[in-house]
């Protein structure tokens, strides 16, 4: 029989359709295939076609003509802009703002075919260190309250280059989608006095059910009230509620769990589009007890129709215990 599960953080209820259960089978992903059919902006020999980078990590040991193994650079078609000022301004009931944050595009390898997932755990680790510095370095522009860390993975997800990329949009505001979660996060804490977060973890670990991947310093998991088929948190053990203080540590193990979810996905999924999030505290705010950084993967599956548009509820045809056991297998 179907379920109407809820949300703990957001309240945010979904329908889990058991009876449309789909299995890894009956899905008929985009699988994405990469190659080298047309021109790339990204790849070695080409830095010209990009703005200058704002960081690069140089590796000398690569042959031929990359002497980089991760760049950063601004997006060339920006969202929003870092010059200029805020002006906020009403008119009437309305609000507006100027443009004003930043749009960066990461780089993440010079070979055009790689993936994290083909990527060694090295390279991963390098990434997130380049996630990790640029928003260190741009929550120092007080302007920008919000750093999100997104990376689209083929077309059906929104990306528009094949090359191995992800990006970084500061705003100048905190999404209502990010606040909802940090709302929900706070009303838990001042409810139980615990982080939503560390009890998921708890409760989690001790059922076992939902879990995929568990290491010292995270627990890898499809959520108890999944959006969509296959989606996927990987949750830091230790509480912190930004991003940005990861240690040394928990980047190498971030690396292992996030190759190894994205191998397993490839293998279950037939290297679907996905999308990939990190959610983590506002940059201007300090540390939390309420809230929890954590990463967030959602394969491209099914479509959001009229249903989930015009009620906000979502329909999610695989179960995430199903889910859980078909990629821990």
């Amino acid at each position: 029989m179907p379920e109407l599960r809820k949300d703990p953080i957001t309240g945010r209820w979904v329908i889990i359709s058991t009876d449309r259960a789909r299995r890894p089978s009956d899905f008929a992903p985009e699988t994405v295939s990469i190659s080298r059919s047309r021109f790339c902006p990204f790849c070695p020999g080409n830095e010209d076609k990009t703005p200058p980078e704002v960081l690069a990590y140089a590796n000398e040991a690569l042959r031929g003509q990359a002497r980089w193994s991760t760049r950063v650079v601004p997006n060339k078609f920006p969202a929003l802009r870092v010059e200029g000022e805020l002006d906020r301004q009403g008119e009437g009931l309305y609000d507006r703002m100027n443009g004003v944050g930043a749009h960066e595009v990461v780089i993440e390898s010079p070979d055009h075919e790689a993936t994290i997932a083909t990527m060694d755990e090295a390279k991963v680790a390098e990434i997130i260190w380049a996630f990790r510095d640029r928003v260190l370095d741009l929550k120092k522009d007080r302007r920008l309250r919000y750093m999100m860390l997104f990376k689209n993975h083929g077309a059906g997800a929104g990306a528009s280059l094949e090359h191995p990329h992800s990006q970084i949009i500061a705003l100048p505001i905190v999404p209502k989608r990010v606040q909802e979660e940090i709302d929900g996060a706070r009303r838990y804490y001042e409810f139980k006095e615990r982080c939503v977060y560390c009890d998921i973890l708890r409760q989690e670990a001790r059922d076992d059910e939902r879990v995929v991947i568990r290491t010292e310093e995270f627990l890898t998991l499809c959520p108890f009230a999944a959006r969509f088929p296959f989606e996927t948190w990987i949750v830091p053990q230790r509480h912190e509620s930004h991003f940005e203080t990861i240690s040394e540590r928990e980047v190498y193990n971030l690396s292992w769990t996030l190759k190894t979810i994205l191998r397993k996905m490839d293998k279950v999924l037939e290297r679907p589009a996905f999308n990939l999030m990190i959610h983590t505290a506002p940059a201007q705010e300090p540390a939390s007890s309420h809230y929890h950084w954590h990463i967030e993967i959602i394969p491209k599956l099914t479509r959001v129709a009229g249903f989930e548009w015009g009620t906000g509820f979502f329909i999610n045809p695989t179960p995430p215990e199903e889910a859980a056991r078909f990629l821990r297998e």
